[in-house]
């Protein structure tokens, strides 16, 4: 039921804030709603009512991160160009607000870098019932990277990239393929 819509590097880096702690299928109707110039013009009152609409969890927070994200968007048009997604994604963590390793991972992914996981509950799990990391409540920026280093291990006994393999855990976790 999700259909087509356009979206840029700005707007990506939104719905990476919309969908932290959040439904991926609802951000989407959300990011399609909003649409580009949305995200870029929306008043803070108007972002926080359509996301309330949707029944976000945490509209008013994640407005005000969105209107904040906007004076930085020419630093995200410029993280494309970097060669090495784990240094964008550092650069990232320490910039954008409601940004972690995940959100970052996420937003690198959605615009094309593909040597970042995205760890998130369903990969943990997967990663830890096939004995691959040690299970964990909190996902630790160390926990974070110890995971992805878990599966770089299997991408190269795979042949496959990041983004290749945890989109098929995700899916097989999942049954759904998403962004």
């Amino acid at each position: 039921d999700i259909k087509p819509y356009e979206a840029d590097i700005f707007s990506e880096a939104c719905f990476c804030i919309l969908t932290a702690n959040f439904k991926a299928e609802v951000g989407i109707k959300i990011q399609a709603e909003v649409g580009i110039e949305g995200f870029r013009n929306y008043s803070l009152e108007e972002l926080y009512s359509i996301f309330k609409k949707h029944g976000h969890r945490f509209a008013m927070q994640r407005a005000e991160r969105i209107v904040n994200l906007r004076p930085l968007e020419s630093f995200l048009q410029e993280i494309r160009f970097y060669n090495d997604g784990k240094k964008a994604r550092e650069e990232l963590v320490k910039k954008v607000k409601g940004y972690g390793y995940k959100e970052a991972s996420h937003f690198l992914r959605n615009i094309g870098f593909e040597d970042v996981a995205i760890i998130d509950r369903h990969i943990s799990r997967f990663l830890f019932e096939n004995n691959l990391v040690k299970p964990r409540k909190t996902i630790t920026k160390n926990v974070y990277l110890e995971s992805e280093l878990a599966l770089e291990k299997l991408c190269q006994e795979l042949n496959l990239t990041q983004g290749e393999l945890d989109l098929y855990i995700f899916y097989i976790k999942t049954k759904k393929v998403l962004k």
